[in-house]
């Protein structure tokens, strides 16, 4: 059969080893640069082919194996040929090349000329018969070699072209959403550039006005300095001038200076003298005012002893056809007054519309006398931060410092119309008054809300007290216009309002004290809220007097 093989040549291709050692190839090589030239590959595998050719047969005449080496371009190929001494041609042996279904078909020698030539050399015709088989089936692969590379290149370069287009469409894609993220974050940073550059043009212009204002400050500082050294300088040599008339006069007036000084160490011994007498008089006059206190309560005792026994004779004594005359009973200070006491002191008073008899202080000395006394301070012995029912029923005595009673001066104030005169005095010994032609107070119902009007005086162009209408507030029950408690922040009981202007009722602080509260005694228009007063006084009398 034509398909047969020989098993020797079976053996040979099962048993040839070939080491290749080449450089760095590409999987898909560039194409040739003209048709008629093999690619690389093709021309190692060409020289494979001849190589074996070659060598195919001194190796099969030897009996051993032989290695060689052949070096083609960058490729180095070694080979290792096989033992072909038993191999012998089957008589009907035929070189075929089933895979290359393209190739020529092959040529059948001539059987005349083959007997020939195999009596005269068998071995030779056989070698050359297989050499040109080989030959044919080497140019048939080449051949199709050529196709085969031909297809792949084309493959590849459309392949290629497709992959670059995708490539370059996924780049131009990537690039386009990079720059539009790019110009985003450009213009981010932009604005923020812009808001930063903003803040920094409004801080820089703050600073050049700041600077410019202490520029024209240090300026009229040197300007001032400059002024004060010249008046230093005009003070140093008029104290220089001075000095030096001092030291003439010294000269001069010596011995009429030490007659002064003995004089003024006299005049000392003198002044201190006078100093202890003084303390004295101080004492005895301390005494005395006891005394006079004394003497008042006494007096006003005798008056009440007095009053008593004129209604015990008036009761007793009866005259025919004519009324009993009734006990002697004033309403007010006024009243007593107009009776015919003149002195200040304590006196008791029968209250309108009821059987109340109430013992006050009357001043029958200032601006005509006759004044009901409502309220007095002078040394701060009485605490006037008290409670509501305090101030309702009064405390305190009448010949010292004490608060009348509310309910009292309602019940007084609502029989008719009465004025009220506020006396003030300062730590210094400054006086001034505050005078409301029309005064009178509610009843517990309406919280005792005040009620002034047609304000003079000396204490303030203004009147200190609250607006008509304001109620009475303590520390236990709150009725002003204001959260904080101001009967609580200001101390005592008053007419705050929202705290107000004035609180006669506030802590008594001795005149030694230079410190300025807000819980202290205040007329604010008067003295503002440094006043440290030493003495007030609230007092009434009838409008008409």
């Amino acid at each position: 059969m034509s398909g047969e093989r020989s098993p020797c040549l079976s053996r040979i291709r099962q048993k040839v080893f070939i080491s290749k050692a080449c450089g760095p190839t590409s999987i898909f090589p560039d194409p040739p640069r003209s048709p008629s030239l093999l690619s690389p590959d093709m021309g190692c595998l060409l020289a494979l082919t001849l190589a074996y050719l070659a060598h195919l047969l001194p190796a099969t005449i030897g009996s051993e194996r032989q290695l060689h080496r052949v070096q083609h371009g960058p490729c180095s190929y070694t080979f290792i040929l096989p033992e072909v001494d038993h191999c012998h041609p089957l008589k009907d042996f035929q070189v075929t090349n089933t895979l290359q279904r393209d190739s020529p078909p092959e040529v059948k020698p001539d059987m005349s000329q083959s007997k020939q030539g195999r009596s005269q050399k068998d071995r030779p015709s056989w070698q050359e018969r297989k050499l040109e088989s080989l030959e044919s089936a080497m140019e048939n692969n080449t051949q199709w070699l050529q196709k085969l590379e031909n297809f792949i290149q084309e493959n590849v370069r459309s392949g290629m072209e497709e992959m670059k287009r995708t490539a370059v469409h996924t780049q131009t894609a990537a690039m386009l959403e990079m720059g539009t993220n790019l110009l985003s974050q450009s213009a981010e940073q932009t604005r923020k550039l812009t808001d930063v550059e903003t803040q920094v043009l409004n801080q820089t212009s703050r600073l050049e006005i700041q600077l410019l204002e202490y520029s024209l400050f240090t300026n009229r500082l040197e300007k001032h300095i400059l002024l004060q050294t010249q008046e230093i300088s005009h003070l140093n040599d008029k104290n220089s001038f001075l000095e030096q008339r001092l030291l003439a006069l010294e000269s001069r007036y010596g011995r009429e200076l030490q007659g002064l000084q003995s004089e003024k160490q006299q005049l000392q011994e003198l002044l201190e003298s006078q100093s202890r007498l003084v303390g004295q008089l101080q004492g005895e006059l301390g005494s005395s005012t006891l005394n006079s206190t004394l003497l008042q309560r006494q007096q006003a005792v005798l008056t009440d002893t007095v009053q008593k026994l004129l209604a015990m004779v008036n009761s007793c004594n009866e005259i025919s056809n004519v009324p009993k005359e009734q006990p002697l009973s004033f309403r007010d200070c006024a009243e007593i007054l107009r009776s015919g006491v003149t002195e200040n002191g304590m006196y008791n008073i029968h209250l309108p519309n009821s059987t109340q008899t109430v013992k006050v202080f009357c001043d029958m000395k200032t601006r005509g006398g006759g004044w009901t006394v409502l309220q007095h301070r002078r040394n701060g012995s009485i605490d006037f931060h008290r409670g509501w029912r305090e101030y309702k029923m009064g405390f305190g005595e009448p010949s010292g410092e004490h608060w009348l009673g509310n309910d009292i001066i309602h019940k007084l104030t609502s029989s008719q119309e009465y004025s009220l005169h506020v006396q003030l005095k300062d730590r210094e010994g400054n006086e001034a008054f505050s005078h409301y032609d029309h005064f009178y107070i509610d009843g517990e119902e309406n919280n005792y809300s005040l009620h002034a009007e047609g304000f003079s005086g000396t204490a303030g162009r203004t009147s200190s007290l609250t607006h008509t209408g304001t109620q009475f507030s303590t520390k236990d029950r709150d009725n002003d216009r204001c959260t904080c408690k101001c009967a609580q922040l200001a101390s005592g009981g008053w007419w705050f309002e929202a705290c107000g202007p004035s609180n006669l009722n506030g802590i008594y602080y001795p005149a030694s004290s230079s410190v300025v509260r807000y819980n202290g005694i205040k007329w604010y228009y008067w003295k503002g809220p440094s006043l440290m007063a030493t003495m007030t006084t609230m007092m009434v009398r009838p409008a008409n007097f």
